[in-house]
């Protein structure tokens, strides 16, 4: 199997805009969460997978962002 090219990264992200970041993630989970609600009233099923799907990725966000930044207590987000 062959390896992909190794992909070119800047690293020069602050850490200010990976804070912000993460608080545009953990705001947008309670949107996604709010919809996934709205759709389970009108009976939206595909609505309510979507939200889910959506909700799901978000939080995986917020880990790893929780984790780049070094917070106590932050689980490494491969496992």
């Amino acid at each position: 199997m062959a390896q992909s090219p190794s992909p070119s990264r800047s690293y020069d992200r602050s850490w200010d805009e990976i804070e912000e970041m993460l608080e545009i993630a953990e705001e947008r989970i309670y949107e996604w969460q709010d919809w996934f609600e709205t759709c389970r009233e009108k009976g939206d099923r595909e609505g309510m997978k979507e939200a889910a799907r959506k909700y799901k990725s978000l939080q995986n966000v917020v880990k790893s962002l929780k984790w780049v930044l070094g917070e106590e207590g932050a689980e490494n987000p491969v496992d």
